[in-house]
């Protein structure tokens, strides 16, 4: 395993800044594949083949790089699994969480989520590279432009290319309390729409029946089914209705994110988001399912993995716990796919899908560290 020697901090993080300095919400397709367009160039630089694989649906492009392993080992190997698209909309970068530097924190739009650990391996193998110490199995690099959404457009590719490898290893954020994750709840996505009737506000306004007071209602009934203590939470996201002020609202419709820690309670919660479905004073209230990640359990695969990952970390004092994580991934395709996945291997810090995204520095070289070390000694 490398020494710390072999790993520059300063190098690491002004990699991340460049990449965390390029705006790319999911939607923000020039910009996503503006960092599709800088992780090639880092693949490259690598020596890697390199292939571009067109988006659609209106999302952004996937790049994939391929390295040989050692003497020229071209089958199954390791597979390095990132996002780079973001939660944060055009601008952020400019107002409300600009890059800076506070001790160890770094502050930025997807700095943690997850370009930092997106480019802690890139930075792993470099250092390997550098170091003249070369991977026993062939290597693969991929980059997806929507997982922010769910993977509705990756998600095939994922899997494809997913079932090709021996590993797979995904530097999502370590979690907040220092756990790698092994495991991932599933998260299932709705439409929620009410069709109200109209009318006229200030005139008319009994004759009409509004979509949005009907959802607002909803809402609360949504969110009130969050139960913590089994581990399942009803999150609506986003909502949108109505077309004139002085029109009772004739349409609106939420989206709404569910999380459940096992298959019996997904489907309690899909029972439950369903059955609001009908109509109700008048108001016709319509559930569409929508993408869904399939709950990975910590399965015997990916449990021994692990241990390859907790066994390089302790030998340079490291902690390495694990937890099955709430939180999507597109390591929950993997791991539910029954596919060595080792998640939550990128860097630390808090605040990810907030104006208070952070990395820390400290923990930089070490992470990178275990990546080297995996990459590496996998066969």
């Amino acid at each position: 395993m490398l020494n710390e020697n072999a790993f520059d901090t300063d190098e690491i993080l002004d990699g991340i800044i460049a990449w965390a300095g390029v705006e790319s919400p999911t939607h923000h397709t020039v910009g996503v594949n503006a960092m599709m367009d800088l992780a090639a160039g880092s693949l490259e630089d690598l020596g890697a083949e390199t292939h571009r694989l067109p988006g659609h649906d209106g999302f952004g492009d996937v790049v994939k790089g391929r390295l040989a392993g050692g003497e020229g080992e071209t089958g199954s190997g390791i597979l390095v699994l990132s996002h780079l698209d973001t939660v944060h909309e055009v601008g952020t970068l400019d107002t409300k969480l600009p890059i800076r530097r506070d001790g160890d924190q770094v502050f930025g739009p997807g700095i943690l989520d997850m370009k930092g650990g997106a480019r802690l391996g890139i930075e792993a193998m470099r250092a390997l590279q550098r170091a003249g110490v070369p991977s026993k199995l062939p290597v693969t690099y991929m980059f997806t432009p929507d997982e922010e959404v769910g993977s509705p457009s990756s998600r095939a590719r994922i899997e494809e290319e997913a079932k090709k490898h021996k590993y797979i290893l995904v530097p999502e954020p370590l979690r907040p309390w220092g756990d790698v994750v092994t495991g991932r709840h599933a998260i299932q996505r709705f439409f929620v729409r009410t069709h109200g009737a109209p009318s006229h506000a200030g005139l008319t306004k009994a004759q009409g029946r509004s979509a949005i007071a009907k959802m607002a209602q909803l809402i609360s009934t949504i969110e009130a089914m969050t139960d913590y203590d089994r581990g399942t939470t009803y999150s609506v996201g986003t909502v949108h209705g109505g077309t004139f002020v002085n029109v009772v609202a004739v349409q609106c419709e939420a989206q709404v994110l569910c999380v459940a820690p096992n298959d019996e309670l997904l489907e309690e919660v899909r029972e439950k988001v369903h059955a609001l479905a009908g109509e109700e004073d008048g108001v016709r209230i319509e559930i569409e399912q929508s993408v869904v990640r399939p709950v990975a359990y910590p399965h015997e695969k990916t449990m021994q993995l692990y241990e390859v990952g907790r066994g390089l970390a302790e030998g340079i004092g490291l902690e390495f716990g694990h937890c099955q994580s709430g939180g999507g991934s597109d390591g929950n395709f993997t791991g539910a796919l029954g596919l060595a996945t080792l998640d939550g291997l990128g860097v630390g810090g808090a605040g990810a899908h907030t104006f208070g995204e952070h990395l820390l520095v400290s923990t930089l070289v070490p992470r990178c560290r275990v990546i080297a070390g995996l990459l590496e000694t996998l066969e």
